[in-house]
């Protein structure tokens, strides 16, 4: 397991993935890294919005990588999903500029609504 941390300092040289997958893969220093979530029944975890340019963070190095969630928020007073939900929100900064990835987690209450983050390994 690796933490979004772990990308300070490092320059990327390929980002992969869109809204609405489950998965981003970012590529540095022959080192890959993906974000993504282990689907179970009764549960859905997707990249729902990205705010920026993901071009920012290629070339550049890595100066801030944070990870922030907020639990079954509300929009207008009305809750924003039925049962359960969590949106876990990522800054990643350069010199270049900052992009915030916004996840949602949604399920009955009894299943991960969480991001995962690892090291896939060394690439070429």
């Amino acid at each position: 397991m690796a933490a979004i941390g772990d990308l300070v300092g490092q320059t990327l040289t390929a980002v992969a993935g869109a809204v609405g997958g489950d998965e981003l893969r970012f590529k540095a220093d022959g080192k890959e890294w993906r974000m993504f979530h282990s689907q179970d029944c009764c549960e859905s975890v997707r990249l729902e919005d990205i705010a920026g340019d993901l071009a920012d963070l290629i070339g550049s190095p890595i100066v801030s990588a944070e990870e922030s969630t907020n639990l079954n928020e509300q929009i207008d007073g009305k809750p924003e999903c039925l049962d359960s939900c969590t949106w876990t929100f990522y800054r990643i900064a350069t010199a270049k500029g900052l992009v915030v990835l916004r996840w949602l987690g949604e399920s009955n209450g009894y299943y991960s609504e969480s991001v995962d983050f690892d090291l896939v390994g060394e690439v070429q």
